[in-house]
């Protein structure tokens, strides 16, 4: 059976969210997760009375984590790597320099995750270090953190997705 490609809108809610990134943190956890093995845990923490009224098909709660895990399953196969569908957001310093990409009036197009790179590698982190919209530690790390997002995401991925919005 061909496996549908994940697609980078698909949430998961808040609460399966945390249980993801809380699993795929655990250094005794074998990586990576699969949406399989995230659904056998998740069973595994619900109380007696209710994995016996799940199996019998009477345990009806729509928005249960279990609910949304077999909806994805169903989806995207049990074999799913968990992590891919967590939402992903640049840290701080990152957003200020994707906003500064996507802000300039100058740019005829969205800028992707790699247009974003060019900008940095052209000198951009110097301006804004420069105009302190980046402390002068914040740039560091930077170049690195975007590679992250473009070998995970591709480097066509519009930048503004991953804006960190507070």
């Amino acid at each position: 059976m061909a496996r549908n490609p994940i697609d980078a809108s698909v949430r998961v809610s808040t609460r399966l969210g945390e249980l993801i990134e809380s699993r795929c943190n655990d250094p005794d956890i074998d990586q990576p997760i699969t949406l399989g093995q995230l659904r056998r845990f998740v069973a595994d923490l619900l109380p007696p009375s209710v994995k016996a009224a799940e199996r019998m098909h009477r345990f009806d709660v729509a928005e249960s984590d279990l609910d949304e895990l077999d909806a994805l399953i169903e989806e995207y196969g049990d074999d799913a790597v968990a992590v891919d569908f967590l939402q992903v957001s640049a840290s701080e310093p990152l957003s200020r320099v994707i906003e500064a990409v996507v802000n300039d009036d100058n740019r005829e197009y969205l800028p992707t995750l790699v247009s974003v790179r060019e900008a940095m590698t052209g000198g951009l982190l110097t301006r804004l270090v420069g105009e302190g919209a980046l402390e002068e530690d914040e740039d560091d790390g930077l170049l690195a953190e975007l590679d992250g997002l473009i070998e995970r995401f591709g480097a066509d991925a519009l930048a503004e997705n991953f804006l960190r919005l507070e």
